[in-house]
C-alpha cells in the first residue's frame, strides 16, 4: 500500500512542465489548479486505503457516483472542498483544504503577493464547515515553491516564515466550542517540483521552525489515519 508520500510524488510526476517565470497568468493560474487537482486526489487515495472508502476526490470507476469533490452546504452558504469524507448518518467528518502558492511576483521578486488572499480563503472555509458541522475535522495544507524560503530580504522576512507566523493563531482545535476559523492541524510544505525524488517538506504550523529535522511526513501519516466518526477519535488521528 503506497504511503502518503508515494501518491503526493506520484501526483507531481502527472504535471505538466511548470510555466517560466514569465509566462501568462492564465498560464500559472492553470497549472496552480492542476497541482491542487493532483495533490487532492493523492490525498483520497490515501483516505481510501486507510479505510475511510467514500473519501473524495477520485478518479471516474473508483466510487459508486462520479467521485467528484463535494460541494458542501455550510453555516454561510455553500463550500468546494478539496479532500471530503463524509457520510450519509453524521454528515461531514474529515475534510482538507489544499492551497498553493507556486510563481515569484514579478514586481517584487517574492512570493508573498497572493498569501493573504490564500489565508482568507483558508478560513472562510474552516468557517463555513465548522458552523454547520462543528465534530468534523479540517486540515489545511498551504504548498509554498521552496524558493519561498528564502525570498526574504533585509527588510523582511521569507515567504515561508510570514505564512508560519500569519497562520499559528488558526491551528490547533480540540473542541466543537472553539473558534470556527480554527482548523484542527495547518501545515506549511516547501515542495520543489523539479526534485522528482523528494519534493516535499512539511511543517506543522505554530510547532517547528525552518532546521526542526523531525517533522516531515510522519505528521500526515497520523493525519490519514483512519477512526472512529467521534470528534476526539479523529482529533486523535490528526494529533498522533
Amino acid at each position: 500500500m503506497p504511503q502518503i508520500e508515494d501518491l503526493l510524488i506520484g501526483a507531481v510526476k502527472t504535471m505538466p512542465p511548470k510555466p517560466a517565470e514569465d509566462a501568462s497568468r492564465a498560464a500559472k493560474k492553470r497549472y496552480s489548479e492542476q497541482l491542487s487537482q493532483a495533490l487532492a486526489l493523492a490525498f483520497a487515495q490515501c483516505l481510501r486505503d486507510k479505510g475511510l472508502k467514500d473519501a473524495r476526490p477520485a478518479p471516474h470507476g473508483i466510487l459508486k457516483d462520479s467521485g467528484a469533490e463535494r460541494r458542501m452546504s455550510g453555516g454561510i452558504g455553500a463550500k468546494r472542498v478539496d479532500v471530503t469524507w463524509a457520510t450519509s448518518e453524521s454528515g461531514l467528518l474529515l475534510a482538507v483544504s489544499i492551497k498553493t502558492i507556486n510563481s515569484r511576483d514579478k514586481k517584487t521578486g517574492n512570493y508573498q503577493k497572493n498569501l493573504i488572499n490564500r489565508r482568507g480563503d483558508m478560513l472562510m472555509e474552516a468557517v463555513t464547515l465548522h458552523r454547520r458541522f462543528p465534530y468534523a475535522v479540517l486540515c489545511g495544507f498551504m504548498f509554498l515553491d521552496r524558493a519561498a524560503a528564502s525570498d526574504g530580504t533585509a527588510r523582511r522576512q521569507s515567504t515561508f516564515d510570514n505564512a508560519h507566523t500569519r497562520l499559528r493563531l488558526f491551528t490547533g482545535r480540540k473542541d466543537p466550542a472553539d473558534r470556527d476559523e480554527q482548523f484542527e492541524r495547518l501545515y506549511l510544505v516547501l515542495f520543489d517540483v523539479d526534485n522528482s525524488a523528494s519534493p516535499f517538506e512539511f511543517f506543522a504550523v505554530g510547532q517547528v521552525k525552518r532546521n526542526d529535522k523531525d517533522i516531515g511526513v510522519q505528521q500526515l501519516r497520523h493525519v490519514s489515519l483512519p477512526a472512529s466518526q467521534q470528534h476526539i477519535g479523529l482529533q486523535d488521528a490528526a494529533g498522533g
